[in-house]
């Protein structure tokens, strides 16, 4: 019964080989727990915030796809034909129900199952992936629309040409899993393998940590070809020493930062209300009623930061702080720096990017 806690990975710095591996892409959408009780559907996240109400599209179709009593571990992922889209996969959880039920016709979701936690009144946790794996073979029905069986393969090369290929797609890496692994709930004891990159970005601003005394977050940006700054993302993760030491780093720039500042319009409350989460201090659909204000910063310092991939401009999740780089000129930090991936093609998966 719900709520389950999803079992998570550790991260790998590369494919790792040998025996008793299973390997899978690792999917950029929301992951999800379906509970299956008859023509009761429920539809878990990670951080147990029901999702039920915000796809009522997958609900119909998961109860034709899945046997009556079941639980199975899956992703949520939007499909279009450049990829997988997860900034419309975001706008789907919106408090209005008319929005909700518009926007399922629109930009309808997709689920892929993954993990097989219980079958009727069997509890398949205690035993092996490979076992879990042979058993949801036999019950998902994909010949549905919009519901899917993850690729999964024993063989290194294999992986290693999916963690290439589909990264253009909107695949986050691989997923690597023990075939004799046991279904362990809240433990980091699968593997994930991701796309890093570094970009040299404008430092123009920052937020206070919640403790009030250290840096919580670097807001990064980086000049388009005519010369504006866009804001593509964060910096965060820090130690508790290197936020308290970065205060003191940070406090020249914080001088009349706001003079010439690129963003300083969006110092000003009622543009950021009106931002949508896309300005440093907006309200964002993620975080609701937290504070997002941030402190301006001259934009003069540069920082080499850590990333995964861009997505609509801007970094798909948070990055982390390699360096600060007095070598380098904020003018030189762009977007033509970034490495582009070419999308790869998603047909031999989804029958709805065809």
């Amino acid at each position: 019964m719900p709520p389950v806690k999803p079992m998570l990975a550790k991260a790998s710095p590369e494919v790792p080989r040998g025996p008793g591996f299973s390997y899978e892409p690792k999917w950029d959408g929301f992951r999800c727990i379906v509970f299956r009780d008859g023509d009761e559907i429920e539809l878990g996240s990670r951080n147990d915030r029901p999702l039920t109400r915000y796809f009522p599209e997958l609900v119909e179709l998961l109860r034709e796809a899945l046997p009556e009593r079941c639980v199975v571990d899956g992703e949520i992922v939007i499909v279009t034909d450049n990829g997988l889209d997860f900034d419309t996969l975001q706008q789907r959880l919106h408090p209005a129900d008319s929005r909700v039920r518009k926007l399922a016709k629109e930009t309808p979701a997709s689920f892929v199952a993954f993990d097989l936690l219980a079958l009727g009144d069997r509890d398949l946790t205690p035993e092996p992936f490979s076992e879990r794996r042979r058993v949801l073979e036999t019950i998902v029905d994909t010949k549905l629309a919009r519901v899917h069986l993850t690729p999964v393969t024993d063989d290194p090369d294999v992986a290693v040409d999916w963690f290439t290929r589909f990264e253009g797609a909107g695949f986050d890496g691989v997923m690597v899993k023990p075939s004799d692994l046991a279904y362990m709930q809240d433990k980091r004891v699968m593997l994930k393998v991701k796309h890093e990159r570094t970009a040299d970005c404008v430092v123009a601003g920052f937020r206070w940590h919640k403790d009030g005394e250290g840096v919580g977050s670097l807001l990064l940006g980086l000049f388009d070809d005519e010369g504006n700054l866009h804001h593509v993302g964060v910096a965060s993760s820090f130690t508790a020493a290197k936020r308290k030491s970065l205060v003191t780093e940070l406090a020249p720039l914080r001088e009349n930062a706001l003079a010439n500042h690129p963003w300083r319009e969006w110092a000003d409350a009622a543009a950021q209300a009106k931002s949508e989460g896309k300005m440093p201090g907006g309200v964002s659909r993620w975080t609701g009623t937290k504070d997002l204000s941030w402190e301006a910063l001259r934009a003069e310092l540069v920082a080499e930061v850590r990333y995964e991939h861009v997505q609509s401009g801007r970094f798909r999740h948070g990055g982390r702080l390699v360096r600060f780089r007095p070598d380098r000129q904020p003018d030189s930090c762009t977007y033509g720096q970034l490495e582009e991936v070419a999308p790869a093609e998603l047909a031999t998966i989804f029958e709805e990017a065809k």
